[in-house]
Order: C-alpha cells, then sequence, then structure tokens
C-alpha cells in the first residue's frame, strides 16, 4: 500500500484496488506516559491497543451504517488493524468535535469558577481546530463560517449529528454499567456526493469513561462492551 499520511495514532494508505486504509497503530495520545483524549501529542505506546480500537470503532460505525447515520465505514479487518473508509475531504484542516456530559478535562480548567469537577452538563457541544502549534483553540459557528472552513447551516448539522451519535454511545456503554463523561467526534464531507460524514475512529481513545465513579482505562472500555 502507498502511505498517504502518518498521523499519531492511525497511518492513511492507499490500496492496490485505490481504497483509503486506515492502519490503527498502538500510539496514543497523553502526557509524560498517561492518557489524556484531550491532548495533541502522543503520549504512550500500549501493545494491543491499536486492535482493541479498531474493533470497538467498527462496532459502533457497524451500528451507524445500520442506523443510516452517515459515516465514512465500509469495513474493517481487527487482526490486521486496517479499516476501509469512503473517500473524503475534512474541514479546513480538521476539525475536532466534542460532546461533554461532565465537567472534566480541559473544560474544568478553562471553567472551573463556575462548576465543580465532574458537574453534570447537558450534551455540551465545542469545536476545536485541529492545530498542534496553537494548541488545538476553540472555535465558534461565527468563525467557522467567516474562515469558510463551514458552509452556513453546517455547523448545526455537525452539531445534530454530534448529540444524536454520542447518546447513542452514552447509552449502549450504560448498558454495561459505564458512564460517558465526554467523547471526541471527527466529521468529513464525502468527496463524491458532498455528504457530511463521521470519521476517523470510535475506541477508548477517544472518550473518558467511567464506572462507578473510578475513571476506566481506555483499553478496558471494550472488555466491558464485549462482555456477555
Amino acid at each position: 500500500m502507498d502511505l498517504i499520511y502518518r498521523g499519531k495514532t492511525k497511518d492513511v494508505y492507499r490500496n492496490e484496488d485505490g481504497d483509503t486504509v486506515l492502519y490503527f497503530k498502538d500510539d496514543m495520545t497523553g502526557k509524560d506516559g498517561v492518557f489524556d483524549p484531550g491532548e495533541n501529542q502522543v503520549g504512550l505506546t500500549v501493545e494491543g491497543s491499536g486492535e482493541a480500537g479498531l474493533k470497538m470503532t467498527s462496532f459502533f460505525f457497524e451500528k451507524f451504517n445500520a442506523e443510516n447515520i452517515p459515516t465514512h465505514y465500509i469495513d474493517a479487518d481487527a487482526e490486521a488493524r486496517e479499516m476501509r473508509v469512503k473517500e473524503i475531504s475534512v474541514f479546513g484542516e480538521g476539525l475536532e468535535v466534542i460532546c461533554r456530559y461532565r465537567a472534566v478535562g480541559s473544560f474544568i480548567r478553562r471553567y472551573g469558577d463556575y462548576i465543580e469537577e465532574g458537574g453534570e452538563l447537558p450534551a455540551y457541544v465545542e469545536t476545536t481546530l485541529k492545530d498542534d502549534e496553537r494548541g488545538d483553540p476553540l472555535i465558534n459557528e461565527a468563525a467557522l463560517e467567516a474562515l469558510g472552513i463551514l458552509q452556513p447551516g453546517e455547523y448545526k448539522k455537525v452539531v445534530d449529528l454530534t448529540v444524536k451519535i454520542s447518546g447513542l454511545i452514552k447509552d449502549e456503554l450504560a448498558q454495561k454499567g459505564l458512564e460517558l463523561y465526554d467523547i471526541k467526534l471527527e466529521f468529513g464531507r464525502d468527496l463524491k456526493t458532498g455528504e457530511i460524514l463521521l470519521i476517523d475512529e470510535l475506541s477508548g481513545g477517544n472518550m473518558r469513561v467511567f464506572k462507578a465513579g473510578e475513571a476506566v482505562d481506555p483499553l478496558k472500555i471494550g472488555e466491558y462492551l464485549f462482555s456477555e
């Protein structure tokens, strides 16, 4: 396969059939060896995390495709750590969308004077630009439109999809006694149709999950999810 892009946690390839293939690495975001989905750097490498992440990702994407929620997912080979996806274009240089149900991480660092750690939030959605040099800055709807990153009306579509998708994941985890505190999603446009699609991955590395008030290791989330 031909390498297109080397990312922090995934590499992007073009296979011999011309399909786009994501390869899931064992690298995870964090700092000083501690996992943090909000960090914009690789903080640790954990053997088996790539396969675990892809297994969880394909589980959710297949559910969403079956429910006609637009995604870039085609199919996956968990053992090979490869996921075949539709060809897409990203918003600008990349846009991350976070849905928050509890005040933790960067949210509490910014707004800690107004809410206690772990305080409940009503599926609060915020957007950040993928920009390592500037620390993935927050950006609002007006700025996204002014800069031409989103077209008028697209922000609402992204937010509505984020709330719907996050809610489905939250409910799925709740069935296993897990509580979703926050989750980071990404969206793009289908190059053929222009439709807004859910892209990237849906793994433990993209979310904070707690059980009985204790943080769940991202690799353990899948074990709970797939347990009988």
